[in-house]
């Protein structure tokens, strides 16, 4: 389409319009400012980024598992619990008190927790109540040096002596359970009501005592604790009981 204006017109209509003033040309066409939008359009949100996350705390008993499978032997079960940093009995601790008698004897027994003497010297039942002990087994023939392997449920001495928690005992209780499949006892004897919790899930040590149980696929025999048994000792004959079941077992196959 042709325009309307010659270029004599166009060349005066814009000086005109340089007369009125006009020094800059906004568009080529018209721009109708009442049909505009009222509002700016909104300029696009920047994407989110998720906050990262912290990492999730770990199970102890998932993880006490996995160590404990991992060992093969006596002495690689050692050293996993050694290795082991989420039970906080190890921190307050001396050492790890492992074991003590002789591997693979056809008795097992199993207490709770180190005391002073034990976290001393490294070795489960030493001072007053391993005396006793010493006593008790030599009482029917066994000995740790022949006869007896042994190890408690915690292997570190609890603050004051005071009684395991249950985290820290189910936190534990794979270890002990490697521990017996690896030393392969004839018969488990557990001392005290933390030994009976962690193996039989039970406590009542005067009800459950001097009863046969089974548990690992073992027979258990639950027994007082010699601590206790200084601490009691009108309950001797009752722990002596015990004893003579335990040897009329082992005599009997």
């Amino acid at each position: 389409m042709e325009s309307v204006f010659d270029p004599y017109a166009a060349k005066a209509l814009l000086e005109w319009q340089v007369e009125l003033g006009a020094t800059d040309a906004i568009a080529d066409v018209p721009v109708d400012r009442y049909g505009l939008a009222d509002k700016a359009p909104k300029a696009k949100a920047a994407p989110v980024t998720q906050a990262a996350q912290p990492p999730a705390a770990r199970d102890p008993v998932a993880v006490a598992k996995a160590a404990a499978k991992s060992a093969g032997s006596l002495a690689e079960l050692r050293a996993v619990m050694e290795a082991f940093e989420l039970c906080e009995l190890k921190k307050g601790a001396r050492q790890l008190v492992f074991a003590d008698g002789t591997p693979e004897a056809r008795v097992m027994i199993i207490g709770e927790a180190p005391g002073r003497d034990e976290d001393r010297e490294g070795r489960p039942f030493v001072g007053r109540a391993g005396q006793l002990l010493d006593r008790m087994l030599d009482a029917i023939g066994l000995s740790r040096a022949n006869s007896v392997y042994i190890t408690n449920v915690l292997p570190w001495r609890p603050p004051q002596n005071r009684d395991p928690k249950p985290d820290e005992i189910g936190m534990m209780v794979p270890f002990l359970e490697r521990h017996v499949a690896l030393a392969q006892p004839e018969v488990l004897v557990l001392m005290g009501n933390i030994s009976c919790q962690a193996v039989l899930g039970k406590r009542g040590i005067t009800r459950l005592r001097g009863k046969w149980d089974q548990a690992m696929t073992l027979p258990v025999m639950p027994m007082f604790h010699p601590a206790y048994l200084l601490r009691q000792p009108q309950m001797k004959r009752q722990a002596w009981a015990d004893l003579l079941e335990l040897n009329a077992k082992l005599e009997g196959g």
